[in-house]
């Protein structure tokens, strides 16, 4: 069965296309850097709540972006227009820019948003993975794009997110 993210431009690319051409690229660009390639090759493989026999999922519960949840909805979130049916966006204890957080308190502690990119972090140290913690940092944000496009809620990442975040800057 083939698993089709109908919110990615290369619809008529096979997702294990994208996931051996993403691993080759950063191969080719990070020769020495084996966990990365690795990490390049799975990023997305949480996709497979899609298919029938890992839940069916539909599309909204899996692709597309990311963002915390528990804080303002920032301008530069893809569908911020859809923020406006969840309740916490009048909500204000939760619409104010720190929300429930405070200034670097790292996004460990920032609940995101449901998506394929927890799933697989989730399942990656579920399974012990032997990944350092910048693959899982990777993993789990590279669909965060408000952070790593725009810039956006960068008051919440700790040193460890910072430095991380240059690796994740490699996903664009």
């Amino acid at each position: 069965m083939i698993v089709v993210d109908e919110s990615d431009p290369d619809l008529d690319e096979p997702r294990i296309e994208h996931l051996l051409q993403t691993a080759e690229a950063i191969r080719k660009d990070y020769p020495n850097e084996d966990w990365l390639h690795l990490t390049a090759l799975i990023h997305d493989l949480g996709k497979v709540l899609l298919l029938p026999s890992f839940g069916g999922l539909p599309q909204w519960a899996v692709v597309g972006d990311t963002f915390p949840v528990g804080c303002a909805f920032d301008q530069s979130i893809v569908h911020r227009k859809y923020c406006k049916e969840n309740p916490d966006y009048n909500n204000p204890s939760y619409n104010t820019k720190y929300g429930v957080y405070s200034e670097g308190c790292g996004l460990d502690n920032v609940l995101m948003s449901w998506g394929h990119d927890d799933y697989m972090c989730m399942v990656a140290k579920e399974n012990k993975t032997t990944l350092p913690s910048a693959a899982l940092f990777v993993i789990r944000y590279h669909s965060f794009y408000s952070l790593h496009k725009s810039g956006a809620y960068k008051y919440l990442l700790n040193a460890e997110d910072v430095e991380n975040l240059n690796w994740l800057q490699i996903f664009k």
